[in-house]
C-alpha cells in the first residue's frame, strides 16, 4: 500500500528522544497520555508530531516504550474529544479498549474514541502508526449509521485497504485543493462504513450493574444525540430500568442525565462552528443550534458560554 511506502512516515534512522519531550509532544497532540519507558530514565526511540493536512489533523507516533496508557482522569482533563483511525506504518502495537484487546499489524486499522480509557501496549519493541482525528459528535451525529470502536480491520480487509489508500490520498493532496472538503467528507463516511456494526446495544436490565448500563446509555446518547425524543425517560426505556435507576446510575458520578446530554449536543455545535470558521460550513449559528438538538437559541448561547468561556459568535473570530 502507498501510505504503508510514505518516506516521511517510514523513516531509515530514527533518533533517541528524551522522555520529557516525547511525552509533551504527545501531549500537545493527542491530549493526555501516560508513557510508560521500559526502564527509568530511558530515552524513547522515535517521536510524536503532528501533521496538518487537506484540512485534517494526523498524529505521527513512533517510540520503544514499554506501554502509553489514557486512564478516566486524563480523559477529564481533556476538553476536546476525538475518534483517532490508526493505521500501524512499522512494527506492531496491542491495544485495550472499551472491554477488547487486539493486536495491531503492519496495515491494520483500529478505530479508538478518546472518551473510553485505552492502553497501547509495546514491550520495547519500535512501534509506529499513523493516526487519523476524527470530530466525535460530528462522526456519531451527522450520519445515522451505527459503527464500532475497538475493532480491528486486519491489513488484507478490502475497508482497511480503502481506508489506508484514501488517507494516502489526503497526505498527498495540496493545502488548496479545491476536492479537500469532499475528500474528508469521504473519509468520514468510509470510517463509518468501514467499522459499521449490526444493531443497537443489548437492553440490560436493573440487575446488570450501573457500569454496564451507563456504557450502554453513554452509546445511545452519541447515537441519537441530535433527536427530540432523546432524555431520561427515552434511555431508561431502551436499557430496561426506571428513571429514578437511571438517574441514581448518573448521580454515582457527580453528573446528571440532562447534563451529560447538554454537554455532548454543545461539544457537536462547537465542531459545526469551527466548520463554518474554516469555511465548509453555510450554517448561521440558530442553525447550528436547531441541528444540534437545541429549541431555545437564549439557552443556547448562554450554556456554549458557560462550557467554552466564549460566546458562538465569537468562536468565529
Amino acid at each position: 500500500m502507498e501510505l504503508l511506502h510514505n518516506q516521511s512516515l517510514v523513516r531509515q534512522n530514527w533518533t533517541a528522544t528524551p522522555y520529557e519531550q516525547w511525552a509533551d509532544d504527545l501531549h500537545s497532540i493527542c491530549g493526555h497520555f501516560n508513557p510508560v519507558t521500559v526502564a527509568r530514565g530511558d530515552k524513547v526511540f522515535g517521536a510524536a508530531r503532528g501533521i496538518d493536512v487537506g484540512g485534517m489533523s494526523f498524529a505521527h507516533v513512533s517510540n520503544n516504550l514499554d506501554r502509553v496508557h489514557r486512564s478516566m482522569e486524563d480523559i477529564r482533563r481533556d476538553s476536546n474529544e476525538h475518534l483517532f483511525l490508526i493505521v500501524q506504518i512499522e512494527g506492531w502495537c496491542g491495544v485495550e479498549h472499551f472491554g477488547r484487546q487486539n493486536r495491531l499489524e503492519v496495515g491494520d486499522c483500529i478505530l479508538v474514541d478518546s472518551t473510553k480509557p485505552t492502553t497501547f501496549h509495546f514491550e520495547g519493541q519500535f512501534s509506529n502508526h499513523l493516526s487519523m482525528h476524527l470530530p466525535r459528535q460530528g462522526m456519531y451525529s451527522d450520519v445515522r449509521i451505527d459503527f464500532d470502536i475497538a475493532r480491528k480491520l486486519s491489513s488484507g480487509d478490502p475497508m482497511a485497504i480503502m481506508l489506508c489508500a484514501l488517507i494516502a490520498k489526503i497526505m498527498s493532496a495540496p493545502a488548496s485543493s479545491a476536492g479537500s472538503p469532499h475528500l474528508r467528507e469521504l473519509i468520514f463516511n468510509a470510517t463509518r462504513q468501514a467499522f459499521i456494526s449490526e444493531g443497537e446495544p443489548e437492553p440490560v436490565g436493573v440487575n446488570d450493574g450501573a457500569t454496564k448500563r451507563l456504557e450502554i446509555v453513554d452509546v445511545l446518547i452519541d447515537r441519537h444525540l441530535t433527536e427530540s425524543d432523546l432524555g431520561a425517560k427515552w434511555l431508561a426505556t431502551q436499557v430496561g430500568v426506571s428513571i429514578r435507576t437511571l438517574q441514581e446510575d448518573f448521580q454515582g458520578l457527580g453528573v446528571t442525565c440532562t447534563t451529560v446530554i447538554r454537554d455532548k449536543r454543545l461539544r457537536l455545535a462547537r465542531e459545526k462552528i469551527e466548520q463554518i470558521r474554516s469555511g465548509q460550513s453555510n450554517l448561521t449559528i440558530a442553525e447550528v443550534a436547531y441541528s444540534t438538538g437545541f429549541n431555545d437559541i437564549s439557552y443556547f448561547n448562554r450554556s456554549f458560554k458557560e462550557m467554552f468561556e466564549c460566546a458562538p459568535r465569537d468562536l468565529l473570530r
